[in-house]
């Protein structure tokens, strides 16, 4: 999926504590705009989970198929 260029006006203050803390404002952005749309709109977000799985469904199946031969990656190396 793309990304579009959004222009938006923030507390000085703020984006400069951001950045002493190794924030990034735009992901940051993003990902409390992904959580508030899950709360406001779960509907749309298991519209775009069902449409997620479809589309790699061919990947899911291949990874379950690898899994099955060959086990998860480190499996040898449990000890419980």
């Amino acid at each position: 999926m793309g990304k579009v260029e959004l222009d938006i006006g923030i507390d000085p203050e703020l984006l400069a504590q951001a950045k002493r803390l190794g924030i990034s404002v735009a992901g940051m952005s993003e990902t409390q705009l992904r959580l508030h749309l899950q709360k406001i709109d779960p509907a749309g977000a298991e519209e775009r989970a069902r449409r997620w799985t479809e589309e790699n469904a061919e990947a899911l199946k291949a990874y379950r198929e690898r899994v099955e031969k060959r086990g998860v990656f480190g499996d040898d190396l449990r000890t419980w």
